[in-house]
């Protein structure tokens, strides 16, 4: 009887979900998401950003950092339209930093690429040597949605 695992104790060893970190460079925040980008991140990716924006007032931009996201499926992308959503009342700048190809064919094929700034990551070899994603671009917030005047 001293084997029995409690019921909780066992999904809370393999469905940790994806690890999301914060930081702040004055008013600009980089969340960095590792592993899935599905459902189970919502939780953590919601707190950091709204911590992010209760921490600093005047945040202008939110840089997502996605090269370490392994998969993602429907569920992670309504989180990401779910963080855009969050932040333009306050006029902050969502950024997909270095998306890979998982996450940015689905955006891609579903047509909300287009709602978001990509960038790619110019600090070294994030991307471990593969080719950018199709269609990867830098985009500036010249105007609404990223487009030029």
């Amino acid at each position: 009887m001293d084997e029995s695992v409690p019921p909780g104790d066992q999904p809370a060893d393999h469905d940790d979900g994806p690890e999301v970190t914060a930081t702040l460079d004055g008013d600009v925040s980089r969340v960095t998401v590792t592993g899935e980008l599905t459902e189970a991140a919502r939780r953590p990716l919601v707190r950091a950003v709204t911590d992010q924006m209760l921490s600093v007032p005047t945040l202008g931009r939110l840089e997502i950092d996605l090269a370490g996201v392994t998969f993602m499926n429907s569920a992670g992308m309504a989180v990401l339209v779910q963080l855009q959503r969050m932040t333009s009342p306050r006029a902050v700048t969502v950024a997909l930093v270095s998306p890979p190809v998982a996450v940015a064919r689905p955006l891609q094929l579903t047509g909300l690429w287009r709602r978001f700034e990509v960038v790619e990551d110019g600090a070294g070899p994030a991307d471990g040597g593969g080719s950018p994603p199709s269609g990867a671009q830098t985009r500036r917030p010249d105007g609404p949605g990223g487009r030029s005047a």
